[in-house]
């Protein structure tokens, strides 16, 4: 992963004294006004309540009135106090993790009162989340079908929002008349690993499609970069993964892949696929930080949904792979306009959890509303 490069220094115009007095209500009316001013000790705390209480406006009439519960702190003036230290775990490679490095070249975690270390983490699921629950890192951004079945064994670790959706893609061979779901039945579909979001979702999507996802396909082991290989060779029929990889596959196969679905299709078409976590301990002792950190990473994945030529080229320089031009494609694909939180995005953890039993990856007995109850830590009212 290459050096983390530091926010530019620049300084943004200053907002007019009206702007700051419509943001002091939007603070006021979402309760974080006294939150700031007094669950967090230090000068670091007292630095970041300051950001808070004099945030800017927000991006425009429009965005605000889509998400009420995202100010933007990019446009407002740096703070002039230390920052509040923070290690957030995440994946370079990911297109879906963006928002992150957004949030940081554009010096919204600054304007936050955060110094923001990313750590790239390639290991497992169960790894990443017992480093956030023990201290190791702060929070980090993942797939809610990568995480929910670790949380549902009890990390110390708080699902707060909702990042985006539409990254993960069912790709089938049209040479071997693999062109819609219904023609899956009997055949083999490649993943990268078993527990796979791609995997979990799309046996999912099958289920309801009527076709068994246990008997009726098989689900074959690869290694990442071997999926489409393994349809070249004929050994698979399909493959579903994630974004940048699956988009980077459909254009260099010059038509022989074909997208069948995606995880927004028909009724997931406002259905989150990608959350933040935040330690426990955190929200339990420093809640205004892990506020912060949320607003944040959710201004973040707001600008990558209206700037996606932004978010192309800040993605790449951190190593992503593709073009910018088919990042931008890749992007404006995706849905980066919802970002649940609240009362919706418990609904949607339900939702994932009542599905996951149907695919055997829940326990049957789980109570899914209490589920979302328990791994949901709202910070932003």
């Amino acid at each position: 992963m290459p050096t983390d490069p530091t926010p530019s220094s620049k300084s943004a115009p200053a907002a007019s004294e009206d702007a700051r007095s419509t943001s002091r209500r939007h603070l006021l009316r979402y309760g974080l006004a006294a939150g700031a001013a007094t669950a967090i000790g230090g000068v670091g705390g007292r630095v970041l309540a300051a950001n808070l209480l004099g945030a800017p406006a927000p991006i425009g009439a429009a965005i605000d009135a889509q998400f009420p519960l995202c100010l933007t702190a990019a446009d407002g003036t740096a703070p002039t106090g230390p920052l509040r230290p923070l290690k957030l775990a995440w994946n370079a490679s990911a297109i879906c993790t963006a928002s992150a490095p957004i949030a940081k070249e554009t010096g919204i975690f600054a304007r936050h009162g955060l110094d923001v270390e990313f750590v790239n983490f390639g290991s497992s699921t169960e790894q990443l989340l017992e480093a956030i629950a023990t201290g190791k890192a702060d929070a980090g951004i993942g797939m809610a079908l990568r995480w929910l079945k670790p949380l549902e064994q009890g990390f110390d670790v708080k699902i707060t929002a909702g990042v985006h959706g539409g990254c993960l893609r069912l790709l089938g061979n049209a040479e071997a008349g693999i062109t819609s779901v219904a023609a899956l039945k009997g055949k083999t579909i490649a993943v990268s690993d078993q527990a796979s979001p791609g995997k979990n979702f799309f046996s999912i999507y099958l289920a309801e499609h009527g076709i068994d996802p246990f008997n009726d396909v098989e689900w074959r082991q690869y290694p990442l970069e071997a999926l489409p290989l393994a349809i070249d060779k004929g050994e698979a029929h399909a493959l579903a993964d994630a974004d940048p990889r699956t988009w980077i596959w459909i254009k260099a196969s010059k038509g022989k892949l074909v997208e069948l679905a995606t995880n927004l299709s028909e009724k997931y078409v406002d259905r989150t696929c990608c959350i933040i976590g935040v330690r426990g301990s955190l929200i339990r002792d420093e809640k205004p930080v892990a506020t912060a950190l949320t607003r944040a990473i959710l201004e973040g994945a707001h600008k990558a949904g209206t700037d996606p030529e932004l978010a192309a080229r800040v993605f790449s320089g951190y190593g992503g792979k593709g073009s910018e031009e088919d990042l931008v494609a890749m992007l404006k694909s995706q849905d980066h306009h919802h970002s649940p939180v609240g009362a919706d995005l418990k609904r949607q953890i339900a939702l994932y959890a009542d599905e996951l039993k149907l695919v055997q990856v829940f326990k049957p007995a789980t109570n899914t509303a209490r589920f979302a109850e328990k791994v949901y830590a709202d910070v932003l009212s």
